[in-house]
């Protein structure tokens, strides 16, 4: 179910030239573009501080319409309605939201449903405080060849890298890195390398199949992904899969470095504890990545070392509780000196001092709830947002199970509270992941060839 795919080297050296012509004029000459610092290095910048935040939402039976919605909260300095909901548009059916990506030109907001494997798309640059619903793709399974669970959408020039957590064969782990263009039509399946096919990839007695994440750092032709669980694990009730000894055989412990022009596995890292969110670091001598691994708590360090070739080690423990704290999320900032580290299990959000990013440091922590999912950093650093839910059937229960959107202010020592969203309260559901909006965006950067 692939298709080939050519890119000259010309168009590589290009691409690595305007994205670090962008980066070096976006870190050492103010906020012109700003941002979610997490996102992609392809992805059309915002012009100064964001005006919205999108957040996508999971809809739960008998709360208002009960459906998936993407809702939209005004974060203008100033606004009359600053800090509420301007918009909410609804989704056919629940779907399990969780993870949503732009197009290149940011006019599209691509939604992924982790139950039906449902993408839906939203025009955001017509009205971006009102978004509305323009294509659903509803046959992601047969278009790919198999893959589903889509976990969100990275953009890349002229498309997105949707990264997937399952198969339509057994729901199980092996999964795949889809690629469809900005139209939203299907181009590539790339199948995550395993022990039976390895594709070529070094440590291939380690390679599981397993996928989550996907990030790129263009300069350095490299693809990261990192992995979690399939279908069968994060569709079940949380209590029943840490029951079932089974059940906790079936999480990824690996991440996988690619050559991303050729989009070929090249090296297979032990990564033990499902290593989830990736974060490259953005300055141009900072050849690394951060992820934390939910099961066993730990931050890990993707590297080069001095010879250039990429390596993996455990460089922080999150937390000191007895069976660990569950970090979810993390955020790295602009200047790559500070990682924000989220964690489900207690509710807190944990600050590191990443300077040295082999000795990472905490140095500060808070109570966001009792329970944290995402965190959504803007580029200068000042402003934090946070939601609630990780899965519909990992959340907690009873009085635990708060939902909203919580915005802080960071003055390099501590959060301070600015607004906070009640979305049970609102009757809108669960808030999942959030993605910066605006009316003014930067120049449009050039787009590279297919």
């Amino acid at each position: 179910m692939k298709k080939f795919i050519t890119t000259s080297f010309s168009i590589a050296l290009l691409s690595r030239f305007i994205f670090a012509a962008a980066l070096a004029f976006s870190l050492n000459f103010g906020p012109a573009f700003a941002d979610e610092t997490c996102s992609s290095p392809y992805l059309a910048r915002i012009d100064g501080q964001e005006e919205f935040v999108y957040v996508w939402t999971l809809g739960v039976e008998g709360m208002g319409d009960g459906a998936d919605k993407l809702v939209t909260v005004d974060v203008k300095p100033g606004s009359p309605s600053y800090g509420k909901v301007v918009s909410s548009v609804s989704v056919d059916g629940r779907n399990e939201a969780h993870h949503g990506g732009f197009t290149d030109d940011r006019r599209q907001l691509w939604l992924a449903g982790l139950d039906t494997s449902r993408v839906f798309i939203f025009d955001v640059h017509t009205d971006p405080a009102r978004p509305q619903a323009v294509k659903t793709i509803d046959n992601f399974a047969d278009m790919t060849g198999g893959a589903i669970g889509p976990h969100g959408a990275y953009a890349l020039p002229g498309r997105v890298l949707i990264p997937c957590l399952s198969n339509a064969k057994d729901h199980g782990g092996r999964t795949a890195l889809v690629e469809i263009s900005n139209d939203g039509d299907y181009i590539t399946t790339h199948w995550l390398p395993t022990k039976a096919d390895p594709q070529g990839a070094a440590n291939a007695d380690l390679a599981d199949g397993y996928g989550y994440d996907a990030r790129v750092l263009p300069r350095k032709n490299a693809l990261l992904t990192s992995s979690f669980t399939g279908w069968n694990n994060y569709m079940n009730e949380l209590s029943k899969v840490t029951a079932d000894p089974e059940a906790m055989k079936h999480f990824g412990s690996t991440m996988v470095m690619w050559d991303f022009h050729a989009r070929q596995p090249k090296k297979i890292f032990s990564v033990p504890g499902a290593p989830l969110e990736i974060r490259w670091a953005w300055g141009d001598k900072h050849n690394y990545a951060f992820t934390a691994t939910a099961l066993t708590s730990k931050l890990w360090l993707v590297y080069a070392d001095d010879k250039g070739d990429w390596q993996a080690k455990e460089v922080a423990t999150v937390g000191n509780v007895k069976g660990g704290v569950l970090p979810v999320d993390i955020s790295l900032s602009a200047d790559d000196k500070t990682l924000f580290v989220d964690c489900f299990g207690d509710g807190k959000c944990r600050v590191f001092d990443v300077s040295d990013p082999h000795k990472p440091k905490q140095i500060y922590e808070k109570q966001i709830g009792k329970q944290v999912n995402m965190v959504s950093q803007s580029w200068d650093g000042k402003r934090l947002y946070f939601t609630s839910s990780l899965l519909e059937k990992w959340d907690k229960k009873g009085a635990d199970n708060e939902q909203f959107v919580r915005a802080y202010s960071w003055d390099g020592k501590e959060l301070k509270p600015q607004f906070a969203l009640d979305f049970t309260e609102l009757k809108l559901g669960r808030p999942h992941h959030m993605l910066f909006g605006s009316s003014k965006l930067g120049p449009n950067r050039a787009v590279a060839s297919k």
